[in-house]
């Protein structure tokens, strides 16, 4: 299980650079973000169910977070 967070650190890691060349700094800043959490979480070594219970976690505070901007705080179409 730590290898796959190692992965998804990585993956993280592809983003936030292909979010930066595209010029999307704050997003790319919040994937560096998040591939440091994976990478640290993927060297820990702990139990696959806390692996599983932070990732949980994780989701849960992405979707709620997710969900709050979508409903009152991003404008459609863009604002153009």
């Amino acid at each position: 299980m730590n290898n796959m967070f190692k992965l998804m650190g990585w993956w993280t890691g592809i983003f936030a650079v292909l979010f930066y060349v595209g010029d999307m700094v704050e997003v790319s800043l919040l994937m560096v973000a998040n591939t440091g959490f994976f990478v640290l979480l993927g060297f820990l070594n702990i139990s696959e169910r806390m692996y599983l219970y932070i990732f949980a976690a994780y989701l849960t505070v992405f979707f709620v977070g997710f969900t709050y901007y979508t409903t009152f705080i991003h404008i459609p179409g863009g604002g153009h």
